[in-house]
C-alpha cells in the first residue's frame, strides 16, 4: 500500500503506521496494546475494539512488522489476535485453525490478497493480510462475519495515540 510508511522516530511508540480503524470513526470502546521487545522497540501493536456495551471485545485487529515473534505460530495455531480474543472473551477453549482462502480485495486504489482463516470456533471470523512494508494485518472479529465493506474503514492512525505522556 503506497501511503503507508515506516515512521522515522516515534520513541514511545511503533516505528510503523499502524493501519485500524479510527477510535472516532467507530463507536464503543477502544483499547491498544504494544508489544515491546527487550531493546525497546515495537514490535508490534494491536487494538481491541468493544463494541458490546462492556461486555467483552468483537474485533481485535493487530500490526506486526517483519521478525515478530507474534508472528511466529505454527501451521494450525491461531494468531496472535485470535489468541488475545479468546483471552479477552474468558474462552479456554482450544482453538485451531481448520483451512485457509486467499481471497483478492480492493481497498481504496490498493489490491489486497487477504488470507481468510477458518477456524475451529465458527464464531470468530479471522483474516490476514500483508502489507507493502512487511507488516502483517490480522483482524478478528467475535460473533460477526468480516466483510469487504470493513476493509474501506482501515486507515493508518495518528502517531500521538501511541505516545505516553
Amino acid at each position: 500500500m503506497s501511503f503507508l510508511r515506516r515512521r522515522s522516530a516515534t520513541p514511545a511508540g511503533p516505528d510503523f503506521d499502524v493501519l485500524a480503524m479510527d477510535p472516532g470513526d467507530w463507536p464503543g470502546n477502544l483499547g491498544a496494546g504494544l508489544l515491546p521487545a527487550p531493546d525497546g522497540s515495537c514490535q508490534g501493536v494491536f487494538l481491541r475494539y468493544d463494541l458490546f456495551g462492556g461486555r467483552g471485545p468483537a474485533m481485535v485487529i493487530g500490526n506486526l512488522p517483519e521478525g515478530s515473534p507474534a508472528r511466529e505460530v505454527a501451521e494450525d495455531e491461531v494468531p496472535f489476535e485470535v489468541a488475545q480474543l479468546l483471552v479477552a472473551l474468558e474462552n479456554e477453549e482450544e482453538v485451531t485453525v481448520v483451512g485457509t482462502e486467499d481471497v483478492p480485495v480492493m481497498q481504496g486504489d490498493n489490491l489486497l490478497i487477504v488470507r481468510r482463516l477458518k477456524l475451529s470456533e465458527s464464531r470468530i471470523a479471522c483474516v490476514q493480510f500483508d502489507r507493502s512494508d512487511n507488516v502483517l494485518v490480522t483482524i478478528a472479529a467475535w460473533d460477526r462475519p468480516i466483510t469487504d465493506d470493513l476493509y474501506a474503514l482501515l486507515k493508518p492512525l495518528p502517531a500521538e495515540l501511541f505516545q505516553t505522556a
